[in-house]
């Protein structure tokens, strides 16, 4: 058996382990240490003896050792009371200190933002001021160019009007920070100009559109588009994002405006390539379009384009902005320039006397192409000029009737041949006829 042995007289005894073993060796070092602890204190305090003598008596004090450790642990406690007293209010005063520090630099920055808060108010009515003169430029130089934008909706129109919710925001902006109202007014007058050049650019379209559709002309011919932006198959280049919020979004009302002046700029585009000059600087129109009597057969005939009269090698003017497709000699039209203003609208100049043109030449509206003569089937020097849809002749007259700046002489004038063009007084070489 383990930590036991036999002594001989049959007892068993037990041996300690090594572990009990140190453990009694160090409560007997703990004790030794007490012990000389408490000898050393004893030395200090040992029993004393005091001899007084007074008025020849002599009288003996003694001090036991325990008074005196009493005396000495009582000053102890007191000495350690006051060094912890004044600690305690060393500290109350350092945390004093630091919260006034603390108060006065919150201070400090409350009097700075305060400050700050003033001269952004004086900046932000600096801002605004800035803002309306600007708008009272932007909004001069529209009314000066595009006269008075619309203000007022229409049944059928889908551009928004942000009167009410702007006049709710400035009532609450005002509310809530007074000094912002004038900006809040700013932005409501910006958003009420968006909306007006919206409607102008969607109702000028839509002129422009009911135009081009009397006349018979597809937007889409010219490069303009009846329900938004040209085609987009052949399109590119860098990309420059457009946005109006810090967020990089665009605001649904400035889209809105970008898209309308978009279409109203494409419609602009194909009116402007339709029949718009006055080919010839002609003193009358001889023919007319449609029925009349062949000044040849005296039979009744289609014609179709419209003859203007003119003294031999007048200049003739491209009526629209285009390319020459064909310059050269069409059987009974004679010597002949024809214009292609897009894809399936064509004007062609007949009977002339000379060319100023060459196929593939881009020309304007207004330039010189040819000379007026009587090439061809012809009764004397005129302009026999035609309109071209996909093909088909086309009556001219609506197309330069619509414009605003043809004379209203030179109209008159063609209803007027128009009317008379049945008649066979033009078998003369006088009266330009073909």
């Amino acid at each position: 058996m383990d930590g036991a042995r036999d002594d001989g007289s049959g007892l068993v005894l037990n041996k300690p382990k090594p572990q009990q073993a140190g453990q009694r060796v160090a409560r007997v070092r703990l004790r030794e240490r007490v012990a000389a602890t408490r000898a050393r204190i004893d030395d200090w305090f040992p029993d004393r003896e005091f001899i007084m003598r007074s008025h020849g008596q002599v009288r003996f004090i003694r001090v036991s050792a325990r008074a005196q450790k009493r005396a000495a642990t009582g000053i102890a406690v007191l000495a350690l009371t006051y060094v912890g007293s004044i600690t305690t209010l060393a500290l109350i005063r350092w945390h004093d200190s630091r919260d006034a520090t603390a108060l006065l630099s919150r201070q400090a920055r409350v009097e700075k933002a305060e400050s700050r808060v003033a001269a952004y108010r004086r900046n932000l009515d600096g801002v605004t001021s800035d803002l309306q003169r600007r708008q009272d430029f932007i909004e001069k130089v529209t009314q000066a160019h595009l006269g008075v934008l619309p203000r007022d909706s229409k049944n059928g129109e889908t551009v928004t009007n942000s009167n009410s919710e702007a006049a709710r925001t400035i009532d609450k902006v005002s509310a809530t920070v007074p000094e912002a109202g004038n900006l809040a007014r700013m932005e409501a007058r910006q958003l009420a100009f968006v909306e007006s050049l919206t409607r102008y650019a969607d109702r000028r379209a839509a002129r422009g559109l009911a135009m081009m559709r009397k006349l018979g002309v597809n937007p889409g011919m010219l490069g303009g588009s009846g329900g938004g932006e040209a085609g987009n198959d052949a399109m590119g280049g860098p990309l420059f994002a457009l946005s109006t919020d810090a967020d990089g979004s665009i605001d649904p009302r400035f889209a809105r405006l970008g898209a309308s002046l978009s279409r109203m700029s494409a419609l602009d585009r194909a009116m402007s390539r339709m029949p718009q000059v006055l080919p010839a600087s002609a003193d009358s129109i001889s023919s007319g379009f449609g029925y009349r009597s062949d000044p040849f057969t005296h039979h009744g005939s289609f014609h179709p384009g419209l003859d203007f009269r003119g003294p031999l090698g007048a200049p003739i003017y491209a009526a629209a902005p285009g390319i020459v497709t064909f310059v050269g000699q069409r059987s009974g039209y004679g010597n002949c320039v024809e214009v292609t203003h897009g894809p399936g609208l064509v004007t062609r100049y007949a009977h002339m006397s000379a060319f100023h043109s060459h196929v593939g030449q881009q020309v304007a509206a207004g330039q010189t192409i040819g000379a007026i003569g009587s090439t061809g089937r012809s009764t004397g020097p005129h302009l026999h000029f035609e309109v071209r849809i996909d093909g088909r002749p086309t009556n001219p007259r609506p197309f330069l009737e619509a414009r605003s700046y043809v004379s209203s002489k030179i109209v008159s004038q063609s209803a007027g041949a128009a009317a008379a063009a049945g008649a066979a007084k033009d078998t003369g070489p006088d009266k330009g006829s073909d």
